[in-house]
């Protein structure tokens, strides 16, 4: 049957492939947040416009978004140890092809190269880890130490960007990647356990090549749209395209017995709900490091450091925060951590619009409105990521994880599309209440979607679950779901 159910691993193993996860993620997460630090820096020596630096950023997200959850369909049936060695290599090679780039525009497609790695590591590591702890208050806890890197990666990033950019060039933050690769593709390759989904998925090009479209025209109309026009031919043909491969994405999608998204997935208003605040959040983030990156060195000509050490409050409330997180939502469930997130958030927003009206904002408040930020963003990822996988059985463990993770870079590729191009054109006060709304959507959707415990998504086709099935009473709504393989 091709399952690689193993035993369950000891409590020390289980920490040291946590560890090795750990450290794909903060691969991808690092890169996003140093390279927001280095954008001024390059747009000065490769000659970048303003559009040019949103795709720098964009081209990554949305490859990434793409690409996820094949990635973690692929993991499930051929192996989530083998797609995640090369995911780590592809990583490392892109990220040394992206230190060498001559152009703006051979940086965007080395950018690709690099999304294409990272896109095999977030879901294929969250399989893992549901592979690893099967049982629910373990896997939550887990979650949010991973969910923890994230926030160590922005403590880490913004100070790392400023030193590497100040010191060596903006090159140099892209080389930061390759020893971090190395070391985890060689603790992969000799601790991390092979496993397999027991019934994986078939591959779906078809419905691979409509989300591709999907994401790509919409996001190249908004970001080229307050450039060109909004009523520009191309940018009225790229929203047009999008909302057209979107229409058939739906229906094909739901004829399939295997398909690369299931739309009754949806059905579930707690996951869905989960899925549109990961959109939400990372708007927020990305559009408000872009914002900040494009204030703090523009507007007040503070350097790449300073600029870093101006976000340390944010970073340290998004390094704190997680495990707290995680801890809440294998207690209590994920509408507490999800209000304090839209609380946090939409405070930060409305704050900053009020403090850099001024010339000289104050530096207390300054630290004030990053600080909120990060508490905010720190309390999202656990109960997201935690819905997404509760109610479905490891056999489908990649493709929820990857669902999540798309949600968070299709949020993410918007937020540079519209935060960004609002923030790049001046009107930074429009972006600042964008990202407050953000908040506000976060917090709303926690009362209106968030149930105390997360509750199972409904079977999927193909899915060996069904009603009143053995693996059904283990993903029975509750406390989450037991990701053990079925035997």
């Amino acid at each position: 049957m091709g399952s690689t159910r193993t035993t369950e691993p000891g409590h020390g193993r289980q920490l040291l492939v946590l560890a090795i996860c750990c450290l794909g993620v903060l691969l991808v997460s690092l890169d996003t947040t140093i390279l927001n630090v280095a954008l001024p820096a390059i747009r000065q020596d490769l000659n970048s416009s303003a559009t040019g630096l949103q795709w720098t950023l964009d081209a990554y997200t949305i490859v990434l978004a793409a690409l996820l959850t094949p990635a973690g369909s692929a993991a499930d049936r051929l192996g989530r140890k083998r797609v995640f060695r090369l995911g780590l290599m592809l990583f490392t090679v892109g990220s040394t092809l992206c230190s060498l780039a001559p152009t703006t525009g051979w940086l965007v497609a080395f950018r690709t190269v690099q999304a294409a790695g990272g896109s095999m590591l977030t879901p294929v590591a969250m399989a893992v880890l549901a592979h690893a702890f099967p049982h629910p208050h373990e896997r939550a806890r887990a979650i949010g130490a991973w969910g923890a890197v994230v926030g160590l990666s922005m403590a880490a990033g913004p100070v790392l960007g400023g030193l590497l950019v100040q010191s060596a060039g903006w090159r140099s933050v892209f080389w930061v990647n390759v020893p971090i690769g190395l070391a985890a593709l060689l603790l992969t390759t000799l601790h991390i356990p092979e496993s397999r989904a027991p019934h994986p998925r078939r591959p779906d090009p078809v419905g691979q090549v409509l989300v591709t479209v999907v994401l790509g025209t919409l996001t190249y109309a908004l970001i080229e749209g307050p450039g060109a026009g909004w009523t520009s031919p191309l940018v009225v043909a790229g929203l047009m395209v999008a909302a057209g491969a979107l229409a058939g994405l739906v229906p094909y999608e739901s004829r399939r017995d295997e398909p690369l998204i299931d739309p009754r997935l949806f059905r579930s208003v707690p996951f869905s709900g989960a899925m549109a605040t990961a959109v939400f959040a990372f708007a927020a983030l990305s559009g408000f490091l872009f914002a900040n990156s494009v204030y703090l060195q523009g507007d007040l000509g503070l350097s790449p450091l300073d600029t870093g050490l101006r976000l340390l409050p944010m970073a340290a409330m998004s390094l704190l925060c997680p495990p707290l997180s995680g801890r809440i939502v294998g207690s209590r469930g994920p509408r507490v951590p999800l209000l304090i997130a839209g609380a946090g958030m939409s405070s930060s927003g409305a704050l900053a619009a009020l403090v850099t009206r001024s010339p000289h904002p104050s530096p207390l408040l300054l630290s004030l409105t990053y600080a909120l930020f990060g508490l905010g963003f720190g309390f999202v990822n656990a109960p997201v990521t935690n819905t997404a996988v509760a109610g479905l059985p490891s056999a489908q463990a990649g493709v929820a994880a990857s669902i999540a993770a798309t949600s968070r870079q299709v949020g993410a590729a918007l937020g540079i599309a519209v935060i960004g191009a609002a923030a790049a054109s001046g009107a930074r006060p429009a972006a600042w209440w964008a990202i407050t709304g953000c908040g506000l959507a976060v917090a709303a959707l926690a009362v209106g979607t968030a149930r105390r415990t997360a509750a199972a998504p409904p079977p999927t086709k193909g899915s060996p679950i069904g009603p009143g099935s053995a693996p059904a009473r283990r993903a029975a709504p509750g406390r989450g779901a037991d990701l053990r393989e079925a035997p």
